[in-house]
């Protein structure tokens, strides 16, 4: 497409694309998530003509924040960190001329009823550490009674097994019940590869990664229709036909291939569900037992700015002078928001709270006011606050829920018992004409991250190019 083909503005800084009528496309992707995004600049700068089409009225899909003009900064709602090293998001960063910054601080815990130096993380790993995937699978909780089963003769083991699910929960937004032994070891091995347990953060948020994507596409045969509610996608060899909404009305796409960077729960959805896609003839039956072998996990997170950094002046220790103006992290077993962040190195007045698997299922649904008060009760209640001192304080909270959200219908996915291969399943093209890309179909270990979205929209393209 050429670059005049459609235009971009900015509303509340996200992506918002006009575009105009184009013929019909060689390929069509479903999808503006960072996934599809990737797949359409190396489909179009190879020369495929190519038609995005994107539900939400932004480009992004949970790569997704709001500015805060007090702060001037970009307060992210969806992905925020950079999990190591990856190529495939530093290399564009790089291009775009955006800097990464690591992040820092100190990790606090609370435990009992004060707050204290976290001690655990070494027991923790050597739990983990246990895991075996040569040994037939098993979910995180079995292998747990299996290696552990006697913890509860011994407090520092049983500690180390509360905090090991903790960690498992809330790091990978999965039910330890369900998540299996053998994908979460793929997923450390993959982490242990980028140097995975560095964090960093792109400096200006993600966006500006969306933003490099936006332009290279802009420079090809690429047209983007936003506001586009895909509902149906009849296919033979060769032929699609995708059927969607335009505020309200029907919409009707061809292309010779479609390739679908749906999240995995909106796969999954019963057709009459808002968000569902039918396909006819349906996908394969292989397709959809692949599909069921993951699993998407939930996560909410609220993010609060207050008037100064209180936490500046808070002694975790009695009688000593050192205060919380280091804190990174902050870990409790708390049943709202067991997790907290900071925004350091930057020193602004601002602490993120993360409600993994039962607490965002607990919170999803309710209303904006709700989720507050419950993340004013955590925190004052884990730095020693009264909740009314933290209202008075606050200035602005930034919320979104993404187990309501009908375009994403919870967070990312994660591998349940006897998951072996079944990312590649889903990934595997159907009939040279369906094809699959987001990060639920990675098959290097890395489901959850944008980094690996971004590998499996390159992936993609390549199976198209090749083809």
């Amino acid at each position: 497409m050429s670059r005049t083909a459609y235009s971009m503005h900015l509303t509340d800084r996200q992506f918002i694309v006009r575009e105009k009528t184009v013929a019909d496309p060689d390929v069509i992707i479903i999808g503006a998530g960072i996934a599809g995004l990737a797949a359409a600049c190396e489909l179009g700068e190879a020369g495929r003509s190519v038609c995005i089409l994107e539900a939400r009225d932004r480009i992004g899909g949970r790569i997704f924040a709001a500015h805060d003009a007090a702060s001037g900064t970009e307060i992210p709602l969806g992905a925020e960190f950079i999990h190591g090293k990856p190529a495939e998001i530093l290399r564009p960063l790089r291009k775009a001329g955006v800097k990464i910054v690591e992040v820092k601080g100190k990790n606090w815990c609370f435990s009992g009823e004060r707050l204290c130096g976290c001690d655990f993380f070494s027991q923790v790993d050597a739990i983990l550490e246990q895991m075996n995937d040569s040994l037939p699978d098993e979910s995180f909780l079995d292998f747990l009674d299996r290696c552990c089963g006697n913890a509860a003769n011994d407090p520092m083991q049983e500690k180390a097994k509360r905090r090991a699910v903790g960690y498992v929960s809330g790091f990978n937004a999965a039910d330890p019940a369900l998540v299996g032994v053998h994908w979460l070891v793929q997923d450390m091995r993959a982490e242990e590869a980028l140097d995975g347990e560095r964090a960093f953060r792109p400096q200006g948020g993600y966006g500006q990664l969306v933003e490099f994507f936006r332009k290279r596409a802009a420079g090809s045969d690429v047209t983007i229709r936003t506001g586009t509610v895909v509902e149906r996608v009849t296919w033979t060899t060769g032929k699609v036909e995708v059927m969607a909404n335009r505020t309200g009305e029907s919409a009707k796409f061809k292309a010779a291939r479609v390739l679908i960077t749906l999240p995995l729960a909106l796969l999954k959805l019963p057709v009459v569900e808002p968000g569902a896609v039918q396909f006819a003839p349906p996908l394969p039956d292989e397709k959809l037992a692949a599909m069921d072998r993951l699993e998407t996990g939930s996560a909410l997170r609220i993010v609060l700015r207050f008037r100064e950094r209180f936490w500046d002046r808070i002694s975790p220790v009695l009688g000593k002078k050192k205060t919380l103006s280091n804190l990174g992290f902050l870990f409790s077993q708390d049943e709202w928001f067991p997790t907290w962040w900071t925004t350091m190195p930057d020193r602004l007045p601002i602490i993120t709270g993360w409600a993994p698997f039962r607490a965002a299922q607990r919170l999803s649904g309710q209303d904006e006011s709700f989720v507050i008060e419950h993340s004013l009760q955590t925190l004052g209640t884990l730095l020693g606050v009264a909740p009314q001192k933290l209202r008075r304080r606050l200035e602005q909270s930034y919320f979104h829920d993404w187990q309501s959200d009908p375009f994403s219908r919870g967070a990312y996915v994660y591998g349940k018992v006897g998951a072996d291969g079944a990312q590649a399943a889903l990934a595997n093209p159907v009939d040279n004409t369906l094809f699959f890309a987001g990060e639920a179909t990675d098959i290097t270990g890395n489901n959850g991250t944008v980094h690996g979205a971004i590998a499996s929209g390159h992936r993609a393209a390549k199976e198209i190019l090749q083809r």
